[in-house]
């Protein structure tokens, strides 16, 4: 094989930006979705508007979106992209004390928005973690991870049921 598999190092083994230049326009998108476990207690509170800092899932929400915006500051060799929509949505589990975190995102580009998906995903969380930690230290952030991503040439892949990729 004489191309290099390893698409961010070049021909002499060093970290690159790739080239994106020539590559073609497409509308992409990719959905990010972890989980952060409160316990029962931390979630009520939230849920309830009893967190003393404040609106918790607001400011995570924004928080989030911050984050898909600004990849490319945070991961060096991931491209600036105009996103065109970010959505970040928060479904609580009461009966695991948890919160399933998602971020939806799209760009009309030449690469994709998985890492604006995951980064949104994972800030999120953090920010969830930060100002819920005064009340309870054992949050648990886990299962970051890719459901679904569409466009460019590789076209569309979607998570598997039973957690397969």
């Amino acid at each position: 094989m004489s191309e290099n598999p390893f698409s961010h190092l070049n021909g002499q083994g060093q970290a690159h930006m790739v080239d994106v230049s020539l590559k073609t326009e497409t509308q992409r998108e990719a959905v990010a979705t972890g989980y952060i476990i409160l316990g029962n207690k931390v979630l009520s509170l939230l849920t309830e508007a009893k967190i003393p800092k404040g609106d918790v899932l607001a400011v995570a929400r924004v928080a989030g979106i911050l984050a898909a915006k600004r990849v490319d500051t945070l991961i060096p060799l991931c491209h600036p992209l105009p996103l065109q929509d970010v959505e970040i949505g928060f479904r609580p589990d009461q009966g695991k004390g948890a919160i399933e975190i998602s971020a939806r995102v799209k760009v009309r580009g030449v690469t994709g928005v998985e890492m604006e998906a995951l980064t949104a995903v994972s800030v999120a969380a953090l920010t969830i973690y930060d100002m819920c930690k005064s009340v309870e230290k054992g949050i648990i952030i886990k299962e970051i991870r890719l459901e679904y991503k569409s466009g460019g040439k590789s076209g569309s892949w979607a998570r598997k049921a039973q957690g397969g990729g």
